[in-house]
């Protein structure tokens, strides 16, 4: 995010969206302000209700689970810094919906997530919707983070990883749809810095390239919807099979170095494995994450107890 239009790394242009900046183009924009308005709560069928529920949900693996809950309900979650518990105890937030689910779990990574015949799928309604009462027919926003482990190819190769993941994300974003019927919109954020992991699973530079993965992903369905180019990696991302997708928080910084907004990550933000969150990894993470629903036009409308337009 701090690339700014003509910044480069490994000759691929910087900047969250196709104009090298953090700016979403108009386009994008007004389809994702489109779909927001479409959210609203749901009964058991799909159908509108006024007690019925929106499910904002959690996809990924452990890192992400521990950011959001790591629990089945907010009376569980592992850390009160936690997405939910923030958001549970948040009076702005709008009360009975959005329900907040963390459907993401260890080690679930993207080949887990990929194909709707992934076990994950049944293990995120058996575990995690059903108990609550809560069925796929009523989540309709997603927030998603999810690597691929182990990687060994960094760009600029022609089998790096980051178009590894925009492939798998593709293909995610579908299986997706095919579970939640009423999915609007996905919010996709990038990993935290990796530089201090002591494994192989995920460290430097593929957490920072990931950020690029993403980055091609959005664009892929913003120049699918402006003109009709389906990208040879990501694959079909138009609306009759995929949810309206853009950025998240970025989360992503060079360790210790303060990013232009302030963000760094000190050793002290993981724990022993240098790889996942301790509590205050966990804070900077949801003082984001939560600002974020609230003051982004494709979430405010649906996730805040004023109800502000979209």
């Amino acid at each position: 995010m701090d690339m700014v239009p003509g910044d480069t790394y490994l000759g691929f242009a910087g900047g969250l969206y196709p104009d090298g900046t953090a700016r979403m183009p108009a386009s994008h924009d007004s389809a994702g302000r489109q779909a927001a308005r479409l959210i609203r709560p749901l009964d058991a069928n799909g159908n509108p209700a006024g007690a019925g529920k929106i499910v904002l949900m959690s996809v990924g693996m452990s890192i992400p689970t521990m950011e959001w809950c790591q629990g089945a309900d907010v009376t569980s979650c592992q850390l009160p810094e936690s997405f939910m518990v923030r958001a549970w105890n948040d009076p702005t937030i709008r009360n009975g919906a959005p329900e907040l689910v963390d459907g993401a779990n260890g080690k679930q990574t993207i080949p887990f997530w990929d194909q709707a015949s992934d076990v994950q799928y049944g293990w995120v309604t058996s575990q995690r919707l059903t108990p609550r009462g809560l069925t796929e027919k009523q989540v309709q926003a997603i927030w998603m983070k999810v690597v691929n482990s182990d990687p060994t190819v960094s760009l600029p190769a022609a089998n790096a990883d980051a178009y590894s993941i925009v492939t798998g994300y593709g293909n995610i974003l579908r299986a997706l749809r095919v579970h939640y019927p009423n999915l609007r919109v996905v919010f996709l954020s990038s990993r935290s810095y990796a530089g201090y992991a002591t494994g192989t699973t995920d460290p430097e530079p593929y957490a920072y390239e990931h950020g690029f993965a993403v980055k091609w992903v959005v664009e892929a369905q913003i120049r699918q919807r402006d003109a009709g180019v389906i990208d040879l990696r990501a694959g079909d991302l138009g609306p009759a099979v995929t949810p309206w997708i853009g950025w998240g928080p970025d989360l992503w910084a060079n360790g210790a170095t303060p990013r232009r907004d302030g963000l760094s990550w000190v050793p002290a933000d993981f724990l022993r494995d240098g790889l996942h969150p301790a509590a205050p990894g966990v804070v900077k993470v949801v003082s984001r994450l939560l600002p974020f629903f609230k003051t982004s036009p494709q979430s405010r409308c649906w996730f805040l107890a004023a109800q502000p337009p979209c």
